[in-house]
């Protein structure tokens, strides 16, 4: 199975030194009957766009959490086997929380297919989105729409021997 695990530059560069990326558990977003209800799509890669880019939208919440860090959304693409990724059907369903999935340990960086990031030219869009989190969730709509922005840029796909010259 394809998750999408959620994360910042500096979160890529211990998992770069570590060889993994953990420890567990992770929350990561993955195609799950969840997503598929919400997203009404039949379409894998569709599917996985949405799971995609709700992992850009964790990796935001993070940026926005910790205020030093670069300001750039990074998701991890990895291979876990099928029951390594486990949908809670009980959790609550909600927006934030639709493809969601826990994995119980460290990932070996080995099982990773691809990395996102974002490009350079959307640091100041994804700063001022992270900035405006906290108002959007209160239901500000300017700082929803400043959220937005940030979700206009596409994440850049990466091979994962390129994670050295992204974390430099």
């Amino acid at each position: 199975m394809r998750v999408y695990v959620p994360l910042t530059l500096a979160g890529l560069a211990q998992a770069h030194t570590a060889g993994e990326v953990g420890p567990g558990p992770l929350t990561a977003y993955a195609v799950t009957p969840g997503l598929r209800e919400w997203y009404v799509s039949d379409d894998i890669e569709e599917l996985e766009y949405a799971a995609l880019s709700r992992a850009s939208a964790a990796s935001l919440r993070m940026i926005a959490a910790v205020p030093d860090l670069p300001r750039r959304r990074v998701v991890l693409a990895v291979d876990v086997p099928d029951g390594d990724a486990v949908a809670d059907p009980d959790g609550p369903l909600d927006h934030s929380s639709v493809g969601e999935v826990r994995i119980a340990a460290a990932v070996p960086l080995a099982k990773a297919a691809a990395v996102h990031v974002d490009a350079d030219d959307a640091e100041a869009d994804v700063s001022a989105a992270a900035d405006a989190l906290g108002a959007a969730d209160h239901g500000d709509d300017d700082a929803q729409f400043v959220v937005d922005g940030a979700e206009d840029h596409e994440l850049l796909w990466f091979g994962v021997q390129e994670i050295p010259g992204l974390i430099a």
